[in-house]
C-alpha cells in the first residue's frame, strides 16, 4: 500500500511542494518521511486507500507515535504534514474532507531556545587568527548571521550581489520563496570586506557568484558552516552544541531586550505569523526578571 499510494498522491504532493511552495529539499524530505510513517501505520490497521481515513484513524495514530515516545512538537509536525497533504487531495477531488483538521497533539512544554550573551559572542568573533583566511571567512559568516538574524539556508545561498555596501542592506530568499531586506551592521559589513579582499584566493570557477566559498572553491555547504562554528566554539571552550541557529536566536532575543518592538523583529526574521516570534517575548521577559531581581530593593535575594 505504501509504495502505491507514494506512486501517485504522495509524490504528486511533494512535487507540488517543489514547484508551488518552493520548499527546499530538507523541508519536502520531512514532509515525505512524515506521510510514510503515517502510511505504514494505516496499512497495519487493514487501510489501504487515502479516501478511507477517518478522524479517529488519525486520532489513533498520533496517540500511537506518543505512547512510543515521540515528543508532542513532533507530533504536532506530522499532523501538520498528513493536513497538508489532504488539503492537497480534496482539490485533487479524492477526498471531500480533511480527517486530520481537528486532531490535536496533547500539548508540551515550550521549550525557549538556547542563546549566547554578549559576551559570548564577543569572545567567539573575536579571538581568532585575524591573519588566517579561513577564520577571515568564517569571521565574516558569523558576524552576518548574528547581524541580520539570518537562517542558515539563506546564509549559503547568497550570492556576491546581493549586497549593498553603501546602503548596508542585505536581500535574501527565505523560506515559501519569500524575498526581503535585512539591514547588516557596521561590523559585519567590516568583516564582509575583509574577506572580499581574499575571496579571489578561493576562486576555481570564475563564474560562481556565492559569497562565500569552501576550500575547493565551490559556494560553501550548511555543513561546512556548522563544522567550522564546532571548531571555534571548541577552541573558546563554549557550549559545545552551539549552532548557527543560536546565533540567529541571539539576535532576535538581543534585539527585542534593546528595542521591545515584536512586530520589527518578525520582519526582520521573516516570519509568517508572529505567534512564532512570541518565543522570544519569554526570553525577554527572563532578562527583565533577572534584572528586576538584582536591582529592585524589594527582590533582592538576603545572602
Amino acid at each position: 500500500m505504501a509504495k502505491a499510494m507514494q506512486g501517485k498522491y504522495l509524490e504528486s504532493f511533494i512535487q507540488m511542494l517543489r514547484s508551488e511552495k518552493y520548499y527546499s529539499p530538507h523541508t519536502c524530505s520531512n514532509y515525505s518521511r512524515d506521510l510514510e510513517y503515517f502510511s505504514r501505520f494505516l496499512l497495519k490497521n487493514n487501510v489501504s486507500h487515502w479516501p478511507e481515513v477517518n478522524y479517529s484513524l488519525v486520532s489513533s495514530y498520533a496517540a500511537f507515535r506518543f505512547r512510543n515516545g515521540l515528543k508532542s512538537r513532533s507530533i504536532q509536525r506530522e499532523l501538520s504534514s498528513i493536513r497538508s497533504f489532504y488539503q492537497h487531495l480534496i482539490r485533487q477531488g479524492l477526498v471531500k474532507s480533511n480527517p486530520a483538521k481537528e486532531v490535536r497533539a496533547p500539548k508540551s512544554e515550550q521549550r525557549l531556545p538556547k542563546i549566547c550573551d554578549t559576551e559570548q559572542i564577543e569572545q567567539l568573533l573575536h579571538s581568532g587568527d585575524i591573519n588566517d583566511p579561513i577564520f577571515i571567512r568564517d569571521l565574516a559568516i558569523f558576524e552576518l548571521i548574528y547581524s541580520s538574524g539570518l537562517r542558515l539556508a539563506e546564509l549559503v545561498s547568497i550570492d556576491f550581489g546581493d549586497i549593498d555596501f553603501s546602503q548596508r542592506l542585505l536581500v535574501v530568499t527565505g523560506k515559501g520563496n519569500k524575498t526581503r531586506y535585512l539591514p547588516v551592521g557596521t561590523k559585519a559589513i567590516n568583516a564582509i570586506r575583509r574577506w572580499l579582499k581574499i575571496r579571489q584566493e578561493f576562486i576555481r570557477d570564475p563564474a560562481e557568484t556565492a559569497l562565500f566559498l569552501s576550500r575547493l572553491g565551490n559556494r560553501i555547504s550548511a555543513r561546512n558552516v556548522q563544522s567550522r562554528l564546532n571548531r571555534l566554539v571548541s577552541q573558546q571552550s563554549l557550549d559545545q552544541h552551539l549552532s548557527p541557529h543560536t546565533l540567529r536566536h541571539s539576535f532576535a532575543t538581543h534585539l527585542l531586550e534593546s528595542s521591545g518592538d515584536l512586530r520589527a523583529v518578525q520582519e526582520l526574521l521573516g516570519h509568517a505569523d508572529i505567534s512564532t516570534t512570541q518565543i522570544y517575548t519569554h526570553l525577554d521577559f527572563q532578562h527583565l526578571a533577572k534584572v528586576y531581581e538584582a536591582a529592585h530593593p524589594r527582590a533582592k535575594r538576603r545572602s
